[in-house]
Protein backbone atom coordinates (compact mmCIF):
# COMPACT_ATOMS: atom_id res chain seq x y z
CA UNK A 1 0.00 0.00 0.00
CA UNK A 2 1.33 3.63 -0.51
CA UNK A 3 2.02 5.79 2.01
CA UNK A 4 1.46 9.22 1.25
CA UNK A 5 1.81 13.22 3.00
CA UNK A 6 0.94 16.22 2.35
CA UNK A 7 2.48 19.53 3.39
CA UNK A 8 0.08 22.71 3.40
CA UNK A 9 2.17 25.95 2.69
CA UNK A 10 1.71 29.50 3.97
CA UNK A 11 1.70 31.71 7.13
CA UNK A 12 -1.67 32.33 6.66
CA UNK A 13 -2.26 28.60 7.76
CA UNK A 14 -0.82 29.08 10.76
CA UNK A 15 -3.22 31.78 12.00
CA UNK A 16 -6.17 30.88 14.31
CA UNK A 17 -8.60 31.83 12.20
CA UNK A 18 -7.49 30.29 9.08
CA UNK A 19 -7.69 25.85 8.11
CA UNK A 20 -6.06 24.25 5.59
CA UNK A 21 -9.23 22.42 3.57
CA UNK A 22 -6.83 21.23 0.97
CA UNK A 23 -5.48 18.55 3.36
CA UNK A 24 -8.95 17.55 3.96
CA UNK A 25 -10.47 17.83 0.49
CA UNK A 26 -6.56 15.62 -0.98
CA UNK A 27 -6.89 13.24 1.81
CA UNK A 28 -10.33 12.15 0.83
CA UNK A 29 -9.29 11.95 -3.00
CA UNK A 30 -6.14 9.88 -1.98
CA UNK A 31 -7.65 7.32 -0.26
CA UNK A 32 -10.25 6.52 -3.15
CA UNK A 33 -7.01 5.76 -4.92
CA UNK A 34 -5.67 3.53 -2.14
CA UNK A 35 -2.77 5.64 -0.78
CA UNK A 36 -3.04 6.16 3.39
CA UNK A 37 -2.25 9.37 3.74
CA UNK A 38 0.31 8.82 7.30
CA UNK A 39 1.21 12.44 8.00
CA UNK A 40 -0.18 16.25 7.38
CA UNK A 41 2.07 19.34 8.23
CA UNK A 42 1.23 23.31 7.62
CA UNK A 43 5.05 25.40 7.13
CA UNK A 44 4.61 28.63 7.25
CA UNK A 45 6.72 30.57 4.97
CA UNK A 46 10.26 29.50 6.19
CA UNK A 47 12.98 28.55 4.14
CA UNK A 48 14.62 26.11 6.06
CA UNK A 49 11.49 24.20 7.88
CA UNK A 50 10.17 24.16 4.43
CA UNK A 51 13.34 22.37 2.89
CA UNK A 52 12.99 20.09 6.17
CA UNK A 53 9.73 18.83 5.69
CA UNK A 54 10.20 18.24 2.03
CA UNK A 55 13.23 15.97 2.76
CA UNK A 56 12.21 14.26 5.31
CA UNK A 57 8.70 13.26 3.44
CA UNK A 58 10.49 12.11 1.36
CA UNK A 59 12.34 9.77 2.35
CA UNK A 60 9.41 8.49 4.62
CA UNK A 61 6.82 8.17 2.01
CA UNK A 62 5.96 7.11 -1.56
CA UNK A 63 3.57 9.92 -2.39
CA UNK A 64 4.21 13.92 -0.86
CA UNK A 65 1.71 16.18 -2.07
CA UNK A 66 2.49 20.20 -0.93
CA UNK A 67 -0.01 23.06 -1.66
CA UNK A 68 0.74 26.66 -1.61
CA UNK A 69 4.02 29.00 -2.67
CA UNK A 70 3.60 29.08 -6.31
CA UNK A 71 2.62 32.13 -6.46
CA UNK A 72 5.17 35.30 -7.99
CA UNK A 73 5.98 37.21 -4.55
CA UNK A 74 8.84 37.08 -2.27
CA UNK A 75 7.72 34.96 0.21
CA UNK A 76 6.28 32.36 -2.17
CA UNK A 77 9.22 29.91 -1.65
CA UNK A 78 8.00 26.51 -2.59
CA UNK A 79 9.53 26.10 -5.61
CA UNK A 80 13.04 26.67 -4.72
CA UNK A 81 12.59 25.64 -1.65
CA UNK A 82 11.62 22.09 -3.13
CA UNK A 83 14.78 22.14 -5.38
CA UNK A 84 17.42 22.72 -3.18
CA UNK A 85 15.80 19.74 -0.87
CA UNK A 86 15.65 17.49 -3.77
CA UNK A 87 19.49 18.35 -4.86
CA UNK A 88 18.16 20.26 -8.30
CA UNK A 89 18.45 22.96 -10.32
CA UNK A 90 15.85 25.85 -11.52
CA UNK A 91 15.69 26.03 -14.64
CA UNK A 92 13.73 28.62 -16.61
CA UNK A 93 10.71 26.77 -18.74
CA UNK A 94 10.42 29.71 -21.70
CA UNK A 95 7.14 27.69 -22.88
CA UNK A 96 5.64 28.49 -19.37
CA UNK A 97 6.73 31.70 -19.37
CA UNK A 98 4.87 32.13 -22.93
CA UNK A 99 1.94 30.54 -20.89
CA UNK A 100 2.12 33.37 -18.49
CA UNK A 101 2.55 35.97 -20.66
CA UNK A 102 -0.67 35.36 -22.96
CA UNK A 103 -2.70 34.97 -20.21
CA UNK A 104 -1.84 38.19 -19.29
CA UNK A 105 -2.42 39.49 -22.77
CA UNK A 106 -6.18 37.92 -22.83
CA UNK A 107 -7.02 40.46 -19.89
CA UNK A 108 -5.12 43.14 -21.87
CA UNK A 109 -2.66 43.04 -18.86
CA UNK A 110 1.13 43.87 -18.83
CA UNK A 111 2.58 40.93 -17.12
CA UNK A 112 4.80 41.91 -14.04
CA UNK A 113 8.15 40.88 -13.93
CA UNK A 114 8.08 39.06 -10.69
CA UNK A 115 5.45 36.73 -12.20
CA UNK A 116 8.07 34.79 -14.61
CA UNK A 117 9.36 33.23 -11.46
CA UNK A 118 6.05 31.12 -11.60
CA UNK A 119 7.94 30.05 -14.75
CA UNK A 120 11.03 28.53 -13.02
CA UNK A 121 10.80 24.71 -12.92
CA UNK A 122 12.56 21.89 -11.07
CA UNK A 123 14.97 20.57 -13.25
CA UNK A 124 13.14 17.09 -14.60
CA UNK A 125 9.85 17.86 -13.47
CA UNK A 126 6.92 17.81 -15.30
CA UNK A 127 4.92 20.92 -16.02
CA UNK A 128 0.66 20.62 -14.71
CA UNK A 129 -1.59 23.08 -16.36
CA UNK A 130 -3.26 25.59 -14.82
CA UNK A 131 -6.49 26.81 -16.43
CA UNK A 132 -7.83 28.68 -13.30
CA UNK A 133 -4.44 30.79 -12.30
CA UNK A 134 -1.14 31.53 -13.29
CA UNK A 135 0.87 29.46 -11.05
CA UNK A 136 1.68 26.23 -13.14
CA UNK A 137 2.09 22.64 -10.88
CA UNK A 138 5.04 20.70 -11.11
CA UNK A 139 5.91 16.62 -11.06
CA UNK A 140 8.61 15.05 -10.25
CA UNK A 141 9.57 11.26 -9.87
CA UNK A 142 12.68 11.47 -7.25
CA UNK A 143 14.51 7.90 -5.73
CA UNK A 144 11.11 6.27 -5.86
CA UNK A 145 8.67 9.07 -4.34
CA UNK A 146 6.18 10.53 -6.37
CA UNK A 147 6.01 14.47 -5.54
CA UNK A 148 2.98 16.90 -6.94
CA UNK A 149 3.58 20.73 -5.94
CA UNK A 150 0.54 22.43 -6.65
CA UNK A 151 -1.15 25.91 -6.00
CA UNK A 152 -2.73 26.69 -2.88
CA UNK A 153 -6.34 28.26 -4.24
CA UNK A 154 -8.65 25.35 -3.80
CA UNK A 155 -10.58 26.48 -7.56
CA UNK A 156 -6.63 25.67 -9.03
CA UNK A 157 -5.64 22.92 -6.88
CA UNK A 158 -8.87 20.78 -6.97
CA UNK A 159 -8.84 20.32 -11.08
CA UNK A 160 -5.01 20.65 -11.48
CA UNK A 161 -4.93 17.29 -8.80
CA UNK A 162 -7.91 15.55 -11.04
CA UNK A 163 -6.84 16.16 -14.32
CA UNK A 164 -2.81 16.17 -13.88
CA UNK A 165 -1.93 14.16 -10.68
CA UNK A 166 -4.95 12.28 -10.09
CA UNK A 167 -4.18 9.43 -12.99
CA UNK A 168 -0.32 9.22 -12.49
CA UNK A 169 -1.16 7.74 -8.70
CA UNK A 170 -3.75 5.57 -9.90
CA UNK A 171 -1.32 3.85 -12.03
CA UNK A 172 1.17 3.33 -9.09
CA UNK A 173 -1.91 2.61 -6.35
CA UNK A 174 -1.74 -0.78 -6.51
CA UNK A 175 -5.05 -3.02 -6.36
CA UNK A 176 -6.65 -1.71 -2.72
CA UNK A 177 -9.53 0.59 -2.35
CA UNK A 178 -10.79 3.05 0.54
CA UNK A 179 -14.28 3.47 1.30
CA UNK A 180 -14.91 5.64 4.89
CA UNK A 181 -18.76 6.42 5.89
CA UNK A 182 -19.56 8.34 9.20
CA UNK A 183 -22.88 7.30 11.25
CA UNK A 184 -23.90 10.19 13.48
CA UNK A 185 -25.67 9.56 16.92
CA UNK A 186 -27.80 12.02 18.89
CA UNK A 187 -29.12 11.28 22.72
CA UNK A 188 -27.05 8.52 23.58
CA UNK A 189 -23.36 8.76 25.82
CA UNK A 190 -20.26 7.19 24.27
CA UNK A 191 -19.98 4.77 26.80
CA UNK A 192 -23.33 3.75 26.41
CA UNK A 193 -23.18 3.73 22.23
CA UNK A 194 -19.86 1.53 22.91
CA UNK A 195 -21.17 -0.71 25.19
CA UNK A 196 -24.26 -1.51 22.32
CA UNK A 197 -22.33 -1.75 19.44
CA UNK A 198 -18.52 -3.29 19.92
CA UNK A 199 -19.49 -6.71 20.53
CA UNK A 200 -20.57 -6.07 16.56
CA UNK A 201 -17.42 -4.02 15.36
CA UNK A 202 -15.05 -5.87 17.34
CA UNK A 203 -15.60 -8.99 15.13
CA UNK A 204 -14.78 -7.39 12.34
CA UNK A 205 -11.24 -6.65 11.24
CA UNK A 206 -12.23 -4.85 8.26
CA UNK A 207 -13.60 -2.04 8.79
CA UNK A 208 -12.38 -0.65 11.31
CA UNK A 209 -14.51 1.38 13.76
CA UNK A 210 -13.32 4.49 15.42
CA UNK A 211 -15.64 6.20 17.91
CA UNK A 212 -15.44 9.75 18.82
CA UNK A 213 -17.47 12.35 20.67
CA UNK A 214 -18.00 15.94 19.35
CA UNK A 215 -19.88 19.06 21.44
CA UNK A 216 -23.08 17.39 20.85
CA UNK A 217 -23.32 14.19 19.13
CA UNK A 218 -21.55 10.83 18.97
CA UNK A 219 -19.74 9.75 15.30
CA UNK A 220 -19.41 6.18 14.30
CA UNK A 221 -16.08 6.75 11.83
CA UNK A 222 -16.19 3.24 9.39
CA UNK A 223 -13.10 2.74 7.25
CA UNK A 224 -12.85 -0.54 4.66
CA UNK A 225 -10.48 -1.40 2.26
CA UNK A 226 -11.13 -3.61 -1.12
CA UNK A 227 -9.62 -4.37 -4.54
CA UNK A 228 -12.48 -1.96 -5.34
CA UNK A 229 -14.64 0.87 -4.19
CA UNK A 230 -17.60 -0.79 -4.85
CA UNK A 231 -16.46 -4.16 -2.70
CA UNK A 232 -15.08 -1.92 0.10
CA UNK A 233 -18.76 0.33 -0.08
CA UNK A 234 -19.97 -3.15 0.42
CA UNK A 235 -17.96 -4.17 3.59
CA UNK A 236 -19.54 -0.96 5.11
CA UNK A 237 -23.04 -1.48 4.17
CA UNK A 238 -22.45 -4.77 5.91
CA UNK A 239 -21.72 -3.23 9.56
CA UNK A 240 -23.44 0.04 9.59
CA UNK A 241 -26.22 -1.75 8.66
CA UNK A 242 -25.76 -3.96 11.93
CA UNK A 243 -24.66 -1.11 14.14
CA UNK A 244 -27.92 0.78 12.99
CA UNK A 245 -30.02 -1.82 13.63
CA UNK A 246 -28.47 -2.11 17.42
CA UNK A 247 -28.91 1.76 18.24
CA UNK A 248 -32.70 2.12 16.24
CA UNK A 249 -33.39 5.89 15.86
CA UNK A 250 -30.91 7.25 17.88
CA UNK A 251 -28.77 6.84 14.78
CA UNK A 252 -29.31 10.28 12.28
CA UNK A 253 -26.99 10.15 10.04
CA UNK A 254 -25.58 7.62 8.07
CA UNK A 255 -22.97 9.49 5.73
CA UNK A 256 -22.01 12.26 7.89
CA UNK A 257 -25.27 14.10 7.06
CA UNK A 258 -25.49 17.43 9.92
CA UNK A 259 -28.78 17.50 12.17
CA UNK A 260 -29.88 20.52 10.66
CA UNK A 261 -29.81 18.60 6.69
CA UNK A 262 -31.68 15.88 8.32
CA UNK A 263 -34.22 17.24 9.57
CA UNK A 264 -34.43 19.27 6.57
CA UNK A 265 -34.73 16.52 4.26
CA UNK A 266 -37.57 14.85 6.00
CA UNK A 267 -39.20 18.13 6.15
CA UNK A 268 -38.93 18.97 2.43
CA UNK A 269 -39.76 15.29 1.21
CA UNK A 270 -43.11 15.20 3.71
CA UNK A 271 -44.47 19.12 2.72
CA UNK A 272 -44.48 20.19 6.66
CA UNK A 273 -43.51 23.62 7.66
CA UNK A 274 -41.99 24.72 10.34
CA UNK A 275 -41.70 27.76 12.83
CA UNK A 276 -39.21 28.59 15.67
CA UNK A 277 -39.01 30.45 18.90
CA UNK A 278 -35.90 30.82 20.77
CA UNK A 279 -34.73 32.27 24.18
CA UNK A 280 -31.13 31.26 24.94
CA UNK A 281 -29.90 30.19 21.85
CA UNK A 282 -30.81 34.03 20.29
CA UNK A 283 -31.73 32.68 16.77
CA UNK A 284 -29.05 29.62 16.45
CA UNK A 285 -31.47 26.96 15.89
CA UNK A 286 -32.44 29.00 12.53
CA UNK A 287 -29.51 29.98 11.54
CA UNK A 288 -28.43 26.15 11.40
CA UNK A 289 -31.44 25.18 9.50
CA UNK A 290 -31.76 28.10 7.49
CA UNK A 291 -27.65 27.17 6.52
CA UNK A 292 -29.01 24.73 4.34
CA UNK A 293 -29.65 25.31 0.57
CA UNK A 294 -33.69 25.01 0.41
CA UNK A 295 -34.64 25.73 3.44
CA UNK A 296 -36.92 28.07 2.23
CA UNK A 297 -39.26 25.53 0.85
CA UNK A 298 -40.08 24.19 4.48
CA UNK A 299 -38.73 27.19 6.80
CA UNK A 300 -41.26 29.60 7.47
CA UNK A 301 -39.89 31.88 10.64
CA UNK A 302 -38.10 32.05 13.89
CA UNK A 303 -38.53 34.42 16.40
CA UNK A 304 -36.21 35.29 19.12
CA UNK A 305 -38.03 36.17 22.11
CA UNK A 306 -35.39 36.60 24.76
CA UNK A 307 -37.39 39.17 27.52
CA UNK A 308 -39.95 37.73 28.99
CA UNK A 309 -42.00 40.84 27.84
CA UNK A 310 -41.22 39.58 24.17
CA UNK A 311 -42.24 35.74 24.77
CA UNK A 312 -46.14 37.68 25.42
CA UNK A 313 -45.99 39.97 23.14
CA UNK A 314 -44.69 38.49 20.42
CA UNK A 315 -46.20 34.36 20.96
CA UNK A 316 -48.34 34.84 23.22
CA UNK A 317 -47.23 33.44 26.25
CA UNK A 318 -49.53 34.13 29.30
CA UNK A 319 -47.22 36.68 31.33
CA UNK A 320 -49.31 35.11 34.55
CA UNK A 321 -47.44 31.44 33.15
CA UNK A 322 -43.97 33.53 33.39
CA UNK A 323 -44.95 35.31 36.74
CA UNK A 324 -45.65 31.73 38.37
CA UNK A 325 -43.55 28.83 36.39
CA UNK A 326 -40.84 30.97 35.22
CA UNK A 327 -39.27 32.22 31.72
CA UNK A 328 -37.36 28.27 31.85
CA UNK A 329 -39.80 25.83 32.68
CA UNK A 330 -41.39 23.22 30.70
CA UNK A 331 -45.01 25.09 30.39
CA UNK A 332 -43.87 28.45 29.05
CA UNK A 333 -41.58 26.22 26.77
CA UNK A 334 -45.10 24.57 25.37
CA UNK A 335 -46.49 27.80 25.61
CA UNK A 336 -43.76 29.44 23.17
CA UNK A 337 -44.18 26.57 20.67
CA UNK A 338 -47.95 26.58 19.99
CA UNK A 339 -47.71 30.36 19.77
CA UNK A 340 -45.34 30.37 17.47
CA UNK A 341 -46.87 27.75 15.32
CA UNK A 342 -50.18 29.32 15.54
CA UNK A 343 -49.07 32.86 14.59
CA UNK A 344 -46.73 31.54 11.57
CA UNK A 345 -49.72 28.99 10.44
CA UNK A 346 -46.91 26.04 10.21
CA UNK A 347 -47.50 22.40 10.88
CA UNK A 348 -44.75 22.39 13.36
CA UNK A 349 -43.66 24.19 15.99
CA UNK A 350 -40.68 24.44 18.23
CA UNK A 351 -39.11 26.18 20.93
CA UNK A 352 -36.34 26.65 23.67
CA UNK A 353 -35.99 28.16 26.78
CA UNK A 354 -32.74 27.89 29.25
CA UNK A 355 -30.00 29.16 31.56
CA UNK A 356 -26.43 29.09 28.94
CA UNK A 357 -25.06 31.19 31.90
CA UNK A 358 -22.11 31.35 33.12
CA UNK A 359 -24.38 33.57 35.13
CA UNK A 360 -28.26 33.35 35.55
CA UNK A 361 -28.81 30.34 37.58
CA UNK A 362 -29.83 29.49 40.53
CA UNK A 363 -29.85 26.36 42.58
CA UNK A 364 -33.38 25.44 42.30
CA UNK A 365 -32.89 25.84 38.12
CA UNK A 366 -28.99 26.01 37.57
CA UNK A 367 -26.51 26.76 34.15
CA UNK A 368 -27.47 24.27 31.97
CA UNK A 369 -31.07 23.96 32.23
CA UNK A 370 -32.87 23.95 29.34
CA UNK A 371 -36.85 22.98 28.27
CA UNK A 372 -37.15 22.56 24.79
CA UNK A 373 -40.50 21.57 23.23
CA UNK A 374 -42.62 20.99 19.94
CA UNK A 375 -45.75 21.78 19.32
CA UNK A 376 -48.15 20.44 15.85
CA UNK A 377 -51.90 19.63 14.94
CA UNK A 378 -52.24 16.62 17.71
CA UNK A 379 -50.21 17.33 20.82
CA UNK A 380 -47.25 19.45 22.41
CA UNK A 381 -44.42 17.76 24.32
CA UNK A 382 -41.38 19.06 25.93
CA UNK A 383 -37.83 17.86 27.50
CA UNK A 384 -36.36 18.83 30.65
CA UNK A 385 -32.60 18.97 29.86
CA UNK A 386 -29.37 19.82 31.81
CA UNK A 387 -26.38 20.13 29.20
CA UNK A 388 -23.12 20.75 30.82
CA UNK A 389 -20.64 22.99 29.09
CA UNK A 390 -19.93 26.68 29.03
CA UNK A 391 -22.12 28.97 27.34
CA UNK A 392 -21.17 28.25 23.73
CA UNK A 393 -21.64 24.16 24.23
CA UNK A 394 -25.18 24.83 26.61
CA UNK A 395 -26.19 26.67 23.31
CA UNK A 396 -25.60 24.68 21.19
CA UNK A 397 -26.36 21.36 22.84
CA UNK A 398 -29.84 22.92 23.09
CA UNK A 399 -30.02 23.88 19.40
CA UNK A 400 -28.86 20.07 18.74
CA UNK A 401 -31.82 18.95 20.96
CA UNK A 402 -34.78 20.70 19.40
CA UNK A 403 -33.39 19.70 16.85
CA UNK A 404 -33.62 16.11 17.07
CA UNK A 405 -36.82 16.34 18.90
CA UNK A 406 -38.30 17.39 15.57
CA UNK A 407 -36.28 14.84 13.94
CA UNK A 408 -37.66 12.08 16.36
CA UNK A 409 -41.16 13.21 15.54
CA UNK A 410 -40.96 12.84 12.10
CA UNK A 411 -39.96 9.54 12.02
Amino acid sequence: MLTAEIIAIGSELLAPTRTDTNSLWLTEQLNRLGIDVKLKTIVGDDDARLEEAIRDAVKRSRVVITTGGLGPTEDDVTRKVAARALGRRLVLDDSVLREIRNRFAQYKLAMPERNSRQAMVIDGAEVLDNPNGSAPGLFIEHEGCAIALLPGPPREMKPMFEASVRPRLAEKSGDLRFARRVLRVAGMGESAIDEKIAPIYTRYQNPQTTILFNSSEVEIHLSAQARTEAAAEQLLDDLSEKLETELGDAVFAFRGETMEEVVGLRLSVSGFTLAIAESCTGGLVAQRLTDVAGSSKYFVEGVVAYSNAAKTRLLGVDPKLILSEGAVSASVAEAMAEGVRERAGTDFGLAVTGIAGPGGGTEEKPVGLVYIALADDAHTEHRKLSLPGDRHLVRWRASQAVLDLLRRRLI
